[in-house]
């Protein structure tokens, strides 16, 4: 296998509508290297063993984790029991999170709510001698950078000229003659610090990207400078419709992009069940941004 080939592994949520194409887990192979991003929630671990085991994974020489929410990072400590020789690269500020994951369970359960938490699973503790950050990961050349935005302990990883993006720009979903992406910007969120991480992205001019949520796009950087623009347009947005009765905030934003962001327009093309989904998730971005805007006054 080689850069041009990652096998991407879907951890659908049959239980959750929409939730198809939208959590996945990457296997990259070199020479016998073997390394996943993002094992996704504990709830999907079996699935993932089990593709892994079927494209011939014996040893795991790499977890990589683009940041620790629960549907990425949740079933870290699980997947450690079938690989056990594994380490796991995650942002120095998530480390304790993941060794000791009591505080982001519940974190979990909050921001999420129960019924969505239960259904990815509970987060089970990583041993800590498993668990470092490294810039230069293995043989396989793999490169991390530290790009808070989407979440403070966020990180890319870039090997050779493929870029696993994580959320730094955000969320796309795959639509017929066009792209659909929206920006995946939950409270708290800072527009300096988001946009710095996606210009430096930009800058090592990526040929390929995975996005976590969801797929693998040939035109890295095309897609990362629509994510740019996003985030300044989104902003722009929440600033425009500030003034608007709060109950009715939402939907004016809503309605605005739907006007003045020809990506986001693309919302109306996809599937009513990930168009369900995405309503759900454009509200938490647009509270992130939202604050943002109410707190530069």
């Amino acid at each position: 296998m080689n850069i041009n080939n990652p096998i991407c592994i879907d951890l659908d949520q049959p239980g959750l509508t929409g939730f198809r194409q939208f959590i996945s887990s990457w296997l990259y192979r070199r020479d016998g290297f073997n390394l996943v991003v993002d094992p996704g929630p504990l709830s999907t671990i079996p699935h993932l063993i089990t593709e892994l085991r079927r494209h011939g994974v014996g040893e795991l020489d790499y977890i990589l984790l683009t940041h620790i929410h629960i549907d990425h990072a949740g079933g870290t400590g699980a997947l450690l029991q079938e690989f056990p020789e594994a380490k796991v690269i995650c942002h120095p500020d998530g480390i304790r999170h993941l060794v000791s994951p009591q505080k982001l369970w519940e974190g979990s359960r909050k921001v999420l709510g129960q019924m969505l938490a239960d259904a990815y699973g509970e987060i089970l503790p990583v041993p800590a001698d498993s668990i470092l950050f490294a810039e230069e990961i293995g043989t396989a050349g793999a490169k991390a950078y530290l790009t808070p935005g989407h979440a403070q302990h966020h990180c890319c990883y870039l090997i050779d000229d493929l870029l696993f993006a994580g959320e730094v720009a955000g969320a796309r979903s795959v639509v017929a003659d066009g792209i659909y992406i929206r920006p995946a910007t939950p409270p708290r969120f800072i527009l300096e610090i988001a946009l710095s991480s996606v210009e430096r992205m930009i800058a090592l001019s990526p040929a390929r990207m995975v996005f976590a949520h969801y797929g693998l796009v040939d035109t890295a950087v095309e897609h990362l400078q629509i994510a740019r623009n996003q985030l300044l347009l989104w902003v722009e947005g929440a600033a425009a419709v500030a003034k608007v009765a709060e109950a009715e905030r939402e939907e004016a934003m809503f309605a605005w992009l739907l006007e003045h962001d020809e990506h986001f327009r693309n919302f109306s093309r996809l599937p009513e069940d990930i168009r369900a989904r995405e309503r759900y998730f454009f509200g938490n971005s647009y509270r992130g941004m939202a604050e943002y805007v109410a707190e530069k006054g």
